[in-house]
């Protein structure tokens, strides 16, 4: 900067004076502004204006400098842009806040934003995209904290280019590396849900892989590409699938299957060959799925499980199951332990059962007549019936003793007859 001329007032001597800034017009204004900030007095605010005409004179009057001459940096224009912004920020709450004065408010605000817009004007095109490239880097860094480095090129291109404020987010949200970050947000619309902000977008992912984590699942299912996306995570922001849903999810898969008895995986694939291989737990991850229909096919393969249960003194299965007989008993209300504790009873009394219905010439006692009585089923009172028939004949002819009511088939309902 150089020394303007001492035209300008007693004003200006006094404030350069006070500044000790040897002549230097900027550290002068520089001590006016703080000086009107402080204490914004109609002779301190009239001391600012003057300082302010000088510094305006003064870059008008400045030569260009020549080749020899040292010219300042675009940092150092741009450092100068943002801390004489920073003043006038602060310049005009601080007049804001004057009440007896005798100045008014809009007399320091037109003073500062005539020095700032001088500034301002006088830097270049070039100086200018200097400025944006500053604030491009520091988000940058921020995005890709965030793991959302793949929208930096083209924030790049919108800052470069001057885009409007009031557009940004709209052309932002246009980019193809934000449609394929937030991918997702496509299938939400097109199921008539509504799209995600970032922000919301971002935390659903963090939702669930925090369930994941806690379940113990492998990092496979929530790895990040290079994009920042975990893209096992897209069906489930697409399905609308909360982090409360995932997890109900996984500790179904978990809990009452894969840490279950191995019969129940059996009767799951079985009843439902479309899991393959037992792969329950992408089953349970496929939104498609609906969550109720998941659990009421796992009650169906944990009552089938419970009829696979029961062995003979050689290990093989005694009992049969379907997946159609399972839906019943489901439906009647029959769960994993009511099933457990029933198909061993039955499984325990029926073969006595079929052999004493064909000694003494009754109609056949199946596995369906013990589960109609044991599991309160439609037909349980005359499956009662033919129980306690066969049992009295074999009383009758073993003087009271009869295996049935020695065994299982003799016990009152609570799992047995």
């Amino acid at each position: 900067m150089t020394t303007p001329p001492r035209s300008y007032g007693t004003n200006f001597r006094r404030a350069e004076e006070a500044s000790n800034a040897q002549g230097t017009v900027q550290a002068a204004l520089d001590f006016a502004l703080q000086n009107a900030k402080k204490n914004p007095t109609p002779e301190n605010i009239a001391i600012a204006k003057d300082t302010a005409a000088a510094r305006q004179a003064t870059i008008a009057a400045t030569p260009k400098p020549s080749a020899r001459e040292k010219q300042p940096t675009t940092e150092e224009l741009v450092n100068e842009a943002n801390a004489a912004v920073a003043d006038a920020e602060a310049a005009i709450a601080s007049a804001r806040a004057v009440t007896d004065s005798g100045s008014t408010t809009k007399n320091v605000e037109e003073l500062i934003k005539q020095y700032t817009s001088d500034v301002l004007n006088k830097m270049s095109q070039e100086e200018k995209t200097a400025e944006r490239l500053s604030a491009y880097n520091i988000l940058r860094m921020e995005f890709e904290q965030y793991g959302l480095g793949s929208l930096v090129t083209d924030i790049r291109d919108l800052l470069v280019n001057d885009t409007p404020t009031s557009e940004f987010g709209l052309r932002l949200r246009g980019t193809d590396a934000y449609k394929t970050r937030f991918k997702a947000n496509e299938a939400r619309i097109a199921a008539g849900l509504s799209a995600l902000s970032p922000a919301e977008y971002v935390a659903l992912e963090d939702q669930y892989q925090n369930v994941m984590r806690n379940y113990g699942l492998p990092a496979t299912y929530y790895t990040k590409d290079s994009t920042g996306k975990q893209v096992g995570f897209e069906k489930f922001i697409a399905g609308d699938v909360s982090a409360t849903e995932l997890e109900d999810r996984i500790s179904t898969a978990q809990k009452r299957v894969i840490n279950a008895n191995p019969e129940v995986s059996s009767a799951l694939k079985a009843f439902y060959p479309d899991i393959q291989n037992g792969d329950i737990l992408a089953y349970v991850l496929d939104p498609s799925q609906g969550l109720e229909n998941i659990k009421r096919k796992v009650t169906a393969a944990e009552i089938g499980g419970a009829a696979m249960t029961p062995k003979n003194a050689a290990g093989q299965q005694i009992l049969t199951t379907s997946e159609a007989r399972a839906m019943q008993l489901a439906g009647y209300g029959v769960d994993k332990a009511q099933a457990t504790q029933g198909y061993s009873a039955i499984g325990s009394g029926l073969q006595r059962g079929s052999e004493l219905a064909a000694i003494y010439g009754q109609g056949p006692y199946t596995q369906t007549t013990a589960e109609e009585e044991v599991f309160k089923l439609s037909g349980q009172t005359e499956a009662e019936k033919q129980r306690k028939k066969i049992t009295g004949l074999e009383k009758a002819a073993f003087g009271g003793q009869t295996g049935l009511t020695s065994g299982a088939l003799a016990r009152d309902r609570a799992g047995g007859y």
